[in-house]
């Protein structure tokens, strides 16, 4: 087993800043023991400090050309800085612009959005083989579909594993799924979920209404951040597929969905002093016995970019083991585990089950029998994206 997992990034936003910031935070042998923050200290025999960032992409010209550390911490990043990082040798190179900027972004200062490069873009494929990389992340904006594709066309090419961190639906496409499954490169996606964020909590609760005897009649979740993410999704357009694959993950613990005019999910305005720091607003309505009313709310405040950087790790890590292991296509048990719109959507104890089994050696993806029958739910269903379909962001 080869001890580096070498990565590469496409974007170096506020999401890549808290993975890479983590990747040296958790250097220090005492805060990798009591780990606080990841769900795995070490997984498969990687512990954070062997993930080695070897390329990265942006198109903002104050990140293009620049060495990744510099880059990272560049407007319009605002993710706080928790670990000072050294100097990486790595610079940034300018990658496929097509629709990875939405056009609103112009009316805006330059500290808070984007500012383009003014210099054609590299061969992806031929950075990612130069390097040696293992792993490309996808931490596109929200609704880059045709950038994202690019992205995953090229890490095809390249003959490296693809770790989707927005719902532009890769690995839950039979399509995508198949090609990289024919390519003999494993794809974990789409739409990386947080530590503990709106939807893992929303789920969580909409799991404990249906295994308790409560039916859910009525529910939102509304989401509203400072960061580029949230700034982005001001165009409805763009934020369509985010309060999509943020929907169908909900809906996916629930034995019948909820009628569309009963339930809302996804992310709902921008407060730019809220800077990286996301507020999420749940209130669920229900009945349970005897037909009585039961209501419940619920306000998370979490940063957003550090939430998700943990979780990302272990992807990482997951991905780089499926290579070590020779297996390819959608990784089903990690890509429950990790994401909002998998392949398979499970029950999120089930989900933890597969990815621990996976970790320990198993199969990455469960029977057809027993845990796939326990509430699964598979790409193309009524809560899962047609193949593909859609877009969106992490978060």
């Amino acid at each position: 087993m080869g001890k580096e997992v070498r990565v590469a990034l496409a974007g170096c936003g506020n999401c890549a800043s808290s993975l890479v910031q983590g990747l040296y935070y958790y250097r220090d042998e005492t805060r990798l023991r009591r780990s606080p923050g990841l769900m795995h200290a070490e997984l498969g025999g990687y512990r954070p400090a062997d993930v080695r960032v070897v390329a990265a992409f942006d198109v903002d010209r104050r990140k293009v050309g620049r060495r990744l550390d510099e880059a990272l911490l560049a407007p319009p990043n605002c993710t706080p800085v928790f670990q000072e990082l050294p100097e990486i040798p790595v610079v940034v190179q300018m990658g496929p612009v097509l629709d990875g900027v939405a056009a609103h972004m112009r009316d805006y200062p330059e500290d808070r959005t984007f500012v383009l490069a003014d210099c054609d873009p590299v061969d992806v494929a031929e950075v990612l083989r130069d390097t040696g990389a293992d792993v490309l992340v996808n931490y596109l904006p929200v609704g880059s579909e045709a950038a994202t594709r690019a992205y995953a066309e090229a890490a095809l090419r390249a003959g490296v594993a693809f770790v989707n961190a927005i719902p532009v639906f890769i690995a839950s496409s039979r399509e995508w799924g198949e090609r990289f499954r024919r390519a003999g490169l494993p794809v974990i996606g789409d739409d990386i979920k947080s530590q503990v964020g709106a939807t893992i909590v929303h789920r969580v609760l909409a799991r404990l209404f249906e295994e308790r005897g409560v039916r859910l009649t009525r529910t939102y979740q509304l989401n509203f951040g400072g960061n580029t993410d949230f700034l982005n999704m001001l165009n409805r357009d763009r934020l369509a597929s985010k309060k999509k694959s943020k929907t169908e993950s909900v809906q996916s613990q629930l034995g019948a969905p909820l009628p569309p005019d009963r339930i809302h999910v996804g992310p709902s305005d921008y407060v730019p002093w809220l800077m990286d720091n996301k507020v999420c607003m749940i209130r669920m309505e229900g009945q349970g016995f005897g037909d009585q009313p039961i209501e419940l709310e619920l306000r998370l405040s979490v940063l957003d970019s550090p939430n998700s950087a943990g979780v990302m790790i272990d992807a990482v890590r997951a991905a780089k083991l499926a290579l070590d292991r020779g297996l390819s296509g959608p990784l089903e048990g990690p890509s429950a585990y990790l994401m909002k719109s998998p392949p398979v959507q499970y029950p999120d104890y089930v989900a933890r089950r597969l990815m621990e089994e996976f970790v320990r050696g198993g199969p990455s993806q469960a029977p057809a029998s027993g845990a796939r029958q326990a509430g699964a739910v598979t790409a193309g269903s009524a809560y899962a994206p047609a193949a593909g379909a859609g877009e969106a962001g992490a978060g």
